[in-house]
């Protein structure tokens, strides 16, 4: 302040040796810019003063002093001997080691994000490398986006004075971040990105941090990918058109390659399997979480289940839970948009309880079970013929295949198999009987039908009547269809006509 205010009154040494400006300027030189803490305190201060601290040159000299301290204490500073190291070897060191804030870190978060911002490119000038700005930036941000509700409407109660001050700090800090992957988390990422679409950055800061999430998907967990909908309108309760685009975005990364995927000879490398098949698994449970969602439309639902690759599943048992979630949760989904959704599993690569519970799954059209059946039947065919490739072996679900190198079952679960086909086929043809016994009996109940009154009316005595009524009765009776030839009933058994006629007589 007495530097400022020296430089205000024009205290110079022109009008009198020893004026407060020369005096001042040895006090920061000879002590306060000499240590960080001392350095930091005056910047900060400094803060108040602007634009007169800059006319003096108080904040750049501050700057310069910050950087020269920090490269000198930091190990990560490797100017004039660092140019030969190997970045990718260090930046994949720094994200597998628990990240270490440096003791100066936490001084430079009291600076203003402008200056915060010059202090970190004077350290980079200064040899800085910057994959280790990585816990600098993550202690900035916790403590400079404190009290920003990610959730709920209750963020727009912030002031719109702090609102856009948080805006302006969040995209500098996207802007500062290491361009190296692995060199920031993915959570610290998600965490970024969802208070970038909180307080409604730029399209081209969202669309950074989706790419870097992209570039490192393999590392992220389910709760990293469930951002919340922050539209308001009745739409998806998470953000399914940004989940798309990291998922391309990760896609893109690996088709097209990196140079860490390049070997000496300028070869493309392809990508770890296991990574492939951890991002696969994650997006297999990201589609049975938002499958419950109501607001998921079948076109969303298929559109992330298609950039899922085919080689990162072994089996289509996630899938297949996210789809049967899927047609529960909407149980008004037509015939064809049913079929969409079923058609995004591979039926033949579900292991055998999948297979046992979509056979008996109602949801499932018709076209996917016999599917499913057709598959499984074939599968255990192949058992026991002694055919199953060694590619299919991994779909089988026992325990003693997944483990060995043997491609051929053991003979004890080749004989639980053949009983069990066995059991299967006696049942068929239970079955069929059955059916041939029901068809049987209700063609007999449709033909006998209309003599159902006579035979019951024919339990009772015929009551006695006249000879002309007899003569009557007799004569409508030959004209009946039921009758026979000869005049006789079928249905109406011989000893109860018997005791009719018997009783008759005697009446008589």
């Amino acid at each position: 302040m007495l530097r400022c205010v020296a430089e205000y009154l024009v205290m110079t040494e022109d009008h009198a040796v020893g004026n407060l400006v020369g005096r001042t300027d040895a006090y920061l030189n000879e002590v306060a810019l000499k240590s960080l803490a001392g350095a930091v305190s005056v910047l900060h201060i400094s803060e108040s003063f602007l634009p007169m601290a800059e006319k003096v040159k108080l904040v750049s000299r501050c700057i310069d002093a910050i950087a020269l301290i920090v490269c000198k204490e930091s190990q990560f500073c490797v100017s004039g001997m660092g140019d030969s190291i190997n970045e990718s070897a260090v930046t994949s060191a720094v994200y597998h080691s628990k990240p270490v804030v440096d003791w100066w870190a936490e001084d430079l978060t009291v600076l203003r994000i402008d200056i915060f911002q010059r202090v970190l490119i004077a350290m980079m000038a200064r040899g800085f490398k910057q994959y280790a700005l990585g816990p600098v930036l993550m202690l900035y941000a916790q403590k400079s986006l404190r009290g920003l509700e990610l959730f709920g409407k209750g963020r727009k109660k912030i002031e719109p004075r702090q609102e856009h001050e948080k805006r302006v700090v969040l995209e500098t800090i996207v802007s500062l971040l290491p361009k190296e992957k692995n060199a920031m988390s993915v959570s610290f990422l998600s965490m970024l990105l969802r208070a970038a679409k909180t307080l409604e950055t730029t399209v081209a800061c969202q669309l950074d941090l989706e790419k870097r999430m992209g570039m490192q998907l393999a590392q992220a967990v389910l709760d990293d990918l469930l951002i919340p909908s922050y539209s308001f309108t009745g739409d998806t309760l998470f953000d399914v058109d940004t989940v798309q685009r990291i998922m391309s975005n990760y896609l893109e990364y690996e088709t097209e390659g990196s140079p860490l995927l390049y070997n000496a000879e300028d070869e493309y490398v392809s990508p770890p399997q296991t990574d492939m098949e951890r991002v696969g698994k994650l997006m297999e449970n990201y589609l049975a979480e938002i499958a419950t969602d109501r607001n998921v439309s079948v076109s969303k639902f298929i559109g992330i289940a298609e950039l899922v690759p085919e080689q990162s599943r072994a089996t289509e048992d996630g899938m297949y839970r996210a789809v049967d979630i899927y047609l529960k949760a909407h149980p008004a989904l037509s015939d064809m948009e049913r079929k969409k959704v079923c058609s995004m599993m591979d039926c033949q690569k579900l292991s055998r309880e999948a297979c046992a519970h979509a056979a008996q799954n109602d949801r499932l059209p018709v076209q996917t079970v016999v599917q499913v059946l057709y598959y499984e039947q074939q599968r255990l065919r192949d058992v026991m013929n002694g055919n199953l490739i060694g590619g299919e072996s991994s779909v089988l679900p026992s325990k003693g295949n997944l483990y060995s190198t043997d491609i051929h079952p053991v003979p004890d679960e080749l004989s639980i198999l053949r009983r069990q086909n066995e059991e299967l086929k006696i049942e068929l043809v239970k079955m069929k009987m059955r059916l041939k016994e029901l068809e049987t009996s209700t063609t007999r109940t449709s033909m006998s039908s209309p003599m159902g009154n006579i035979s019951t009316s024919a339990d009772k005595p015929p009551l006695p009547r006249k000879s002309f009524i007899n003569s009557v009765s007799k004569k409508l009776g030959r004209l009946s269809p039921f009758v026979r030839t000869d005049g006789v009933t079928p249905s109406i058994p011989k000893g109860r006509t018997r005791a009719a006629k018997d009783r008759r007589h005697s009446i008589s």
